[in-house]
């Protein structure tokens, strides 16, 4: 199933992302991790491709066992920014022949070892050429892009950032899924100002259930997301205990999510970390609102 149908259908909908191991010897417990997921029956999953790449062999391994054995439509993460054109060109035919309908074209962290690099001299240097490679490739591929709520950490400003982001919709992008965020009025500005600008696809806003204190600075550190006071007062409180953190940090996430579906939005996508337990619990605090 083609994401973009399932976004039009105007029906409430909750989807989870997951990630691949970085080694062989974890995969076996990943892939019992993601199963677990797999059969709440949520929308649909995503499968990131790690850093540089490095675990963007066992991307298609989880993707295609979701697909195929529980029948949940799966998007699969794609990176350019490390890659040569005969790369993804292989990546492109072996996710045509797993039978994924869906990819996440994203550019992808930079390498340490690239940063300093001509850019210029790149096969890929943003993700919209990665949109043109995979359109041109096969037309009938739901394409996903990502979209910063609060500007892209390399964008001159918001401006500039819109302007890149209408781009990547011109060359083929069927939705756009959001970086994570915690405050959804910032969300909801940024929905005004890219319509104004005339993107019209779907978008998806991410939510990451914080569950631990120290997962905190690291979501910052990722996403540069602004943390509002709200939420700020909650790991004050809670972040020390471990069972009492969770169970905020999963309140807090709901909140946030019964707020977008009670302001229009009928889609949300939630970055599970591989922990099903949260997923679980999130699905259940939503279970009247999502018909399950």
């Amino acid at each position: 199933m083609k994401i973009i149908d399932l976004l039009q259908s105007g029906t409430a909908s909750l989807s989870f992302e997951v990630f691949p191991p970085k080694t062989e010897t974890a995969f076996d417990s990943v892939r019992r991790a993601t199963e677990e997921i797999a059969t709440l029956h949520p929308s649909f999953m995503s499968v990131t491709y790690g850093a540089g790449g490095g675990t963007s062999r066992y991307t298609l391994d989880i993707a295609k066992n979701i697909k195929e054995q529980y029948g949940v439509p799966t998007l699969a993460h794609l990176t350019c920014v490390s890659s040569t054109r005969e790369t993804v060109t292989q990546k492109i035919a072996d996710i045509r022949a797993a039978g994924i309908q869906n990819v996440m074209a994203l550019r992808g962290d930079i390498p340490e070892s690239m940063i300093n690099d001509d850019r210029n001299t790149w096969d890929y240097r943003y993700a919209v050429d990665l949109v043109r490679e995979l359109k041109a490739a096969d037309p009938a591929l739901c394409i996903g892009g990502a979209c910063y709520p609060e500007i892209h950490p390399e964008s001159a400003d918001q401006k500039e950032d819109i302007r890149r982001l209408k781009e990547k919709v011109d060359a083929g992008c069927d939705f756009l899924t959001t970086q994570m965020v915690f405050d959804n009025n910032l969300l909801y500005n940024f929905l005004y100002k890219i319509r104004e600008a005339g993107i019209t696809v779907p978008i998806i806003p991410g939510i990451m259930p914080i569950t631990n204190g120290n997962q905190v600075e690291r979501a910052v550190k990722l996403s540069g997301s602004f943390m509002p006071q709200r939420f700020k007062s909650l790991v004050d409180k809670f972040g020390t205990d471990p069972a009492a953190m969770k169970q905020a940090g999963i309140a807090y996430a709901t909140d946030q999510i019964i707020d977008l579906y009670a302001n229009g939005i009928t889609n949300v996508h939630v970055y599970s970390m591989n922990k099903p337990d949260v997923a679980r619990q999130i699905q259940a605090n939503l279970s009247d609102i999502l018909g399950k």
